[in-house]
């Protein structure tokens, strides 16, 4: 009976040279190879020219490379590009390319599916199927800045975890790939580039805050009203307000990083004066700043975008009590790659 072959990519780098060690070679051969699926990012142990044929071949007997397959790319009218990421068992997840003027930013996925139950995001509405491995979140940034490099003759700029699932439901795979991402073995990318959000996970924020990570954080939060949020975004019920506010208190403590706090105004449902008062005094215990989002519908018109005048009724309150409030239009939105649209309808 054949034994499933290990993912390479799941070793350490010490690991890699303690197998070549055993195998009666030289441990900077691990170097070597490490380099190759990493920085590399090569996609088979043959395209390791550096490798004798021999030594290709015992890792071709011994490892696999789960490598992700871009299935499907489209591109929207105003630049944005959303892949269809096919993994190696044959599930699927989405990532997004967002160009502007300056930079690209890479939209990535870390669960397929996702472990929330927001009513008004299409990811929620599948199932969780599984967690993805730091490589398969890394992948997809490698893909990204091809594509960057290919269409918008740059390299990308900035990854922000706002794909697919909830981050912090998949803490030490996301975790792990960041580590990937910004090491001089991986990408190199700089943390202060890496934007995690979440829908708002007390306990990991905290975790995090300890951990004293140096990315950036964004919270989904689209209510600070706990009876008005829990009917968006059921989990609420569990996690509650008090509780996610006392988590980012304490991640302002150790970290010392504002908060992004993302927030969509619906009609009928947060578009009051009520509504963004209760943000305003939730902004307040720490140094935050509010991105605005246009809403994108998705196919049951339970949810509607609020007339403008609603969110300049937002925009001012927060602006006269120093709060940093940006509106953000949304990209992507004809190819459903634009913010709690993706669900692989492809």
């Amino acid at each position: 009976m054949e034994t499933k072959k290990k993912d390479i990519r799941a070793l350490t780098k010490e690991q890699l040279r303690q197998f070549f060690v055993e195998h009666g070679d030289k441990a900077f051969r691990g170097n070597q190879v490490y380099e190759w699926l990493w920085q590399k990012s090569a996609h088979t142990f043959d395209a390791m020219t550096n490798v004798s044929k021999e030594t290709r071949q015992m890792l071709e007997d011994n490892f696999v490379i789960n490598h992700i397959r871009v299935d499907q790319m489209q591109r929207s009218s105003d630049g944005t590009i959303k892949n269809a990421v096919r993994l190696h068992d044959g599930l699927v997840v989405e990532s997004v390319l967002i160009p502007t003027e300056t930079r690209t930013t890479a939209c990535v996925s870390s669960q397929v599916g996702c472990s929330l139950d927001c009513r008004f995001c299409a990811t929620a509405r599948m199932k969780r199927m599984r967690n993805l491995n730091p490589d398969e979140i890394y992948d997809q940034v490698v893909a990204i800045d091809n594509e960057s490099r290919l269409y918008f003759d740059r390299p990308l700029s900035n990854i922000v975890f706002m794909g697919m699932g909830e981050p912090l439901m998949n803490y030490n795979n996301v975790l792990k790939a960041i580590e990937m991402i910004t090491s001089p073995e991986g990408l190199g990318m700089s943390p202060r580039r890496i934007t995690v959000s979440t829908s708002g996970v007390p306990k990991m924020i905290k975790k995090m805050a300890d951990e004293e990570v140096k990315f950036r954080l964004a919270v989904s939060l689209h209510s600070a009203i706990d009876e008005v949020r829990t009917s968006i975004m059921p989990f609420n019920a569990t996690f509650p307000l008090k509780d996610l506010r006392e988590a980012l208190e304490y991640w302002y403590s150790k970290t010392k990083n504002r908060i992004t706090y993302e927030y969509v105004v619906w009609k009928g449902i947060n578009d009051t004066r009520e509504a963004a008062d209760a943000l305003v005094r939730f902004c307040k215990f720490a140094p935050s700043k509010v991105n605005l989002i246009e809403y994108n519908p998705i196919d049951d018109g339970e949810f509607q975008q609020a007339n403008a005048d609603a969110v300049e009724m937002y925009q001012n309150i927060l602006e006269s009590n120093g709060i940093t409030v940006t509106v953000r239009r949304s990209r992507g939105k004809d190819i459903d790659a634009a913010c709690g649209q993706l669900a692989n309808k492809s």
